[in-house]
């Protein structure tokens, strides 16, 4: 087994089937700290936290991805191919480009465009559409509609640059309807493909890109919550 990683110190049956990430480590040990029981902790490597508890009598991973495709491409491959994971939930913060997407909004990743180049691994003969899991889409919206939080299903973008060169690159997204941008669906959804297993993206809109408009560190870690608490409903 390829296990320990040099990214992962976890053992055989430290990790959960169903893992949740958020980018940073420190809203998995939030996660952890607030929402499970008889919590281990499988991962302090590069102080990429992970975490394994009960949540409702379920077993369930957290564990930070980092920013970016590069990051979450390492440890997403890691999860699938070598410590079992079925299913992992990216759970993080957005920028709206949508005029109807606003702050708070909870936005679920039907398809990630992308400015990556990390489809050209897979030596494919055209363009790969990377899109989310309908069963884990369907139960997250099902479950939005039970617990009262509005979601937005639809295109979102992963971008390699967070400081874009080009100043238009947002509004031309923004005229093929994406409704939002963060940094790592595109590799999570490609690898989960790739790996046969599956793969959802919920994000809160933090900030819009074109009103200027952001929530403070308060209103993010409160609004934050509804995601949260979707994933581990239908983890």
């Amino acid at each position: 087994m390829n296990i320990p990683t040099p990214h992962n110190k976890a053992k055989a049956g430290d990790i959960a089937k169903t893992v949740l990430m958020p980018g940073d480590p420190l809203r998995a040990k939030f996660i952890a700290e607030n929402y499970l029981e008889d919590v281990v902790c499988f991962n302090t490597v590069r102080n990429m936290l992970g975490f394994t508890g009960k949540y409702k009598g379920k077993t369930v991973s957290v564990m930070g991805s980092g920013m970016g495709m590069a990051s979450i491409g390492i440890y997403s491959y890691e999860l699938y191919n070598f410590y079992d994971v079925d299913n992992i939930i990216r759970i993080g913060s957005a920028g709206g480009i949508a005029d109807n997407i606003m702050l708070r909004d909870i936005v679920i990743g039907m398809g990630a465009s992308t400015n990556s180049n990390y489809a050209a691994q897979y030596k494919l003969p055209g363009t790969f559409a990377p899109i989310a899991d309908f069963g884990l889409l369907r139960k997250a919206v099902e479950t939005g509609e039970k617990l009262g939080i509005k979601t937005v299903v639809g295109n979102i973008l992963s971008s390699d640059t967070f400081y874009d060169d080009n100043k238009e690159a947002n509004l031309l997204w923004k005229k093929m309807n994406v409704l939002c941008v963060e940094m790592e669906a595109a590799a999570l959804y490609m690898n989960a493909a790739r790996a046969g297993k599956k793969a959802l993206c919920i994000l809160t809109i933090s900030d819009h890109v074109f009103t200027g408009e952001a929530l403070s560190a308060e209103d993010r870690q409160n609004t934050f919550r509804d995601m949260m608490e979707i994933a581990l409903e239908i983890a």
